[in-house]
């Protein structure tokens, strides 16, 4: 029995797929017939003038927005490849940059900020444009196969209605055929039989009639809804591009622009790391090479060339006019009226004493008086204090010995704790602002003499 049930529902299946692919035959069929006889002229065609002009302006915008689609993966395309570019070459420089260059850190925070930047700007363009038009182009698709078949039910909807025109127009010859019966049944049917079937012939052609005319109504019903619901969508579709493309690139332009403004930031900070660079190696060629050194003109006026750094017991000599005697360690200081030269004599009667070959000073309470370039304020320099100088360029410390000056700042020079540690054309010094606010010379470091002037 189960066999027997299956076999007549597949049975119906079978029967009721091939009853659906016979109908859809002769639809296709009567469709196309409709068509070759609207083409050849022999029957009319409904025309909608404003619709077709809405299908036109669709495929317009269909055409448009899919090339729009299309530039605009192939700029995220490239975005992501000039991503990967960028990164390379940043990846390339963090790898030639020495650890003991200057900004080694500020280097890699550059590059890692950068890669950062661009993957935000390449998801932002993401949210703010593709998915938009991604959502604005997925409607296309549904919107054009309800056009498809809005024109099919237009088909569908002529041959109806010329089908029921056929019928009208032969009305009357079958009236005239039902009203002349034929020679035959005339013969062989009694009188009273004959108008029972003139009767049965005008039932069947009655029927024929108002089956065409259903057949009318309801291709007319579904063609109309289409038609409605498509004339209502296809100018809202249509004015819709505008407010696509104003949202699109406006948001592409301020994400754009603001990813250019931080990039130029990121650009300039590593600008100035390089200069900072470029300014660290002239500082060590200059301080292998003094006499080469762009400063000589802005040094001390007493040479005409950057000096070397002298031996530390030359280091505390007087100023340059008129040069006082400097006293001997070994004896004993005399009265300051004595070491006071005659400022307002002549100063060519002043004997320039030759410097003593000692090459030890030890500096006790009252020597950083008399070895302060005999300035008017010798008495306001610290204890310890040989004199002080004042810095002619900014100068950027690169070990952690050094002492990082600024054009203008005033530093105080202290002897060496070890004289052979002095290096030719260095000085050791604590800047004037550090002893103001810490009244010590703890902050000690060395930096180059030919960046600074006494004062």
């Amino acid at each position: 029995m189960a066999e027997t049930e299956k076999g007549e529902k597949g049975g119906k299946g079978v029967n009721v797929s091939a009853g659906k692919l016979a109908i859809n035959m002769q639809k296709r069929l009567t469709r196309a017939q409709e068509k070759v006889m609207q083409k050849l002229g022999k029957a009319d065609e409904t025309r909608d003038t404003a619709f077709e002009e809405g299908v036109s302006n669709f495929n317009k915008q269909m055409v448009e927005g899919a090339k729009l689609q299309k530039d605009l993966k192939a700029y995220l395309l490239a975005v992501k490849t000039m991503h990967e570019a960028s990164k390379r070459l940043q990846d390339c420089l963090a790898e030639m940059y020495e650890p003991d260059w200057f900004g080694k850190e500020e280097v890699d925070s550059i590059a890692e900020d950068t890669d950062m930047l661009w993957i935000d700007f390449h998801q932002k363009l993401v949210d703010s444009a593709i998915i938009n038009l991604d959502s604005y182009m997925a409607q296309f698709p549904e919107i054009k196969n309800r056009i498809a078949k809005r024109d099919r039910k237009l088909v569908d909807f002529d041959s109806a209605r010329h089908h029921v025109a056929s019928l009208q127009k032969g009305k009357k010859k079958d009236e005239v055929k039902i009203a002349k019966p034929v020679t035959i049944l005339e013969k062989a049917a009694p009188g009273w039989a004959q108008g029972m079937i003139a009767a049965h012939q005008v039932a069947q052609t009655n029927l024929s009639r108002n089956q065409a005319e259903e057949e009318l109504g309801r291709a007319q019903k579904v063609f109309e809804e289409l038609n409605v619901e498509l004339q209502d969508e296809l100018p809202t579709l249509w004015n819709s591009r505008v407010g696509l493309y104003v949202t699109t690139f406006q948001s592409m332009a301020g994400v754009t622009e603001k990813f250019h403004k931080e990039m130029g930031k990121l650009s300039q900070n590593l600008n100035d790391v390089m200069g900072k660079l470029e300014d660290q190696r002239n500082i060590k060629k200059d301080s292998k090479t003094p006499a080469k050194s762009e400063a000589a003109s802005n040094h001390n006026t007493e040479s005409d060339t950057i000096p070397k750094s002298p031996p530390k017991s030359r280091r505390p000599s007087g100023p340059p006019v008129p040069r006082p005697p400097r006293p001997s360690p070994s004896r004993e200081m005399p009265p300051p009226q004595d070491n006071t030269p005659d400022l307002f004599g002549d100063a060519a009667s002043v004997p320039m004493p030759t410097p003593s070959p000692t090459p030890e000073v030890t500096v006790t309470a009252p020597s950083p008086n008399a070895v302060t370039n005999g300035a008017s304020d010798s008495g306001d320099l610290p204890p310890g204090v040989l004199y002080k100088v004042k810095a002619l360029h900014d100068y950027a410390a690169t070990d952690g010995d050094e002492l990082e000056m600024k054009s203008g700042e005033v530093v105080f020079v202290v002897p060496f704790d070890a004289p052979d540690e002095q290096d030719e054309g260095w000085l050791l010094g604590v800047k004037e602002s550090h002893w103001l606010a810490n009244k010590n010379l703890s902050a000690r470091g060395v930096f180059p003499e030919n960046f600074t002037q006494r004062c």
